[in-house]
């Protein structure tokens, strides 16, 4: 008897080969677009190693990093914020918004100052390699006061966004008052970075963050069974046979993990954790295993066009990341809490 074969695996599928075409188109406009105009031609034999060396320094060594940061920026904000709508039930909730990553911004900015004075240039390798390590620990501050401050006999989802808020705009207002610390020229690339921004991304940028957001990631899509149990309900979860607690707790963690690390390499980057799940919600349905990795291909298409227009549209002056994913990101938040 021949088996019919699973719809939702070969939709996923689909979905996925989509957005993988859209995302790589993304990736080759990005390479090609920039202050140094580089021609489809050019562009092939700078890759096989025939072209010029400012066409080589341009694609390697400038934009290349770049796009990866932006890619597994993306990618991990918008796991953090399928994570994160789906353990505390609110469809509002994403890192950005809710302080976790403002939080992380704020250790780095402090971090950065303390290992090297007020200068943001040349930091040492060893700073660049321990950032994240900052970043997630401002995030773990950051949502453990956010935590202890919504709890009242419970967390209340709405009370949750609300502290978040709030803790946000705290952290937000002591981040500019840490900025007065830095030189003048330094003051604007930190509040350039601390807006959302990853202008000066390098190699050594990418090694330090890729290996911990592959490897968190990895274990968001593998703990996503659990998201989908707690869907049902915490009792139906514990008769399930799910520690709900124990396993609402590591995802936490994951997630706040997640938006640390991407803060580390890209500032606070608002919206992309909250847009992205929404998409592949409604492309996939509620099946986290699909919509995680959905919102992951989504994130990053958002983050590298983003960026590429934020280097690009008004150029040399560059827009920061922030802004450019604010300006789709705040219409769509409105939109989501209109419909609550």
């Amino acid at each position: 008897m021949k088996t019919k074969p699973n719809y939702d695996n070969k939709r996923f599928i689909h979905i996925i080969l989509i957005l993988c075409f859209a995302l790589i188109g993304s990736i080759l406009v990005s390479l090609n677009l920039g202050t140094l105009a580089i021609s489809p031609l050019d562009f092939a034999k700078t890759l096989l190693g025939m072209g010029s060396d400012n066409q080589e320094l341009a694609l390697f060594t400038i934009r290349l990093p770049r796009i990866l940061i932006a890619i597994l920026v993306g990618g991990a904000l918008a796991v953090s914020g399928g994570i994160l709508q789906s353990v505390t039930d609110n469809d509002l909730a994403e890192p950005g918004i809710l302080g976790i990553s403002t939080g992380a911004a704020l250790f780095v900015v402090i971090y950065i100052y303390l290992t090297n004075g007020n200068n943001y240039y040349g930091m040492a390798t060893f700073a660049i390699y321990t950032m994240p390590l900052v970043a997630l620990l401002g995030g773990f501050v950051a949502a453990a006061l956010i935590y202890i401050l919504a709890w009242k006999k419970g967390v209340n989802s709405t009370r949750l966004l609300l502290m978040g808020i709030s803790i946000n705009a705290a952290f937000s207002a002591i981040i500019i008052v840490a900025q007065l610390s830095f030189d003048n020229k330094d003051f604007n690339t930190i509040l350039m970075w601390t807006s959302g921004s990853i202008w000066g991304a390098s190699w050594s940028y990418v090694v330090a963050v890729a290996p911990i957001i592959i490897i968190i990631t990895a274990l968001s899509v593998y703990k996503s069974r659990y998201l989908d149990a707690f869907n049902l309900g915490d009792e139906m979860s514990s008769g399930l046979g799910v520690n709900v607690e124990r396993e609402r707790l590591v995802l936490i963690v994951l997630a706040v993990a997640l938006a640390g690390s991407a803060t580390s390499v890209a500032g606070s980057v608002s919206f992309v954790g909250l847009m992205a799940p929404h998409i592949a919600r409604q492309l996939t349905g509620p099946k986290h295993k699909y919509l995680l990795v959905t919102a992951m291909f989504i994130g990053m298409i958002l983050v590298v066009v983003a960026d590429m227009i934020a280097r690009n549209a008004f150029a040399p002056v560059e827009l920061h990341l922030g802004i450019v994913i604010s300006i789709i990101g705040v219409p769509y938040f409105v939109y989501l809490l209109l419909k609550q």
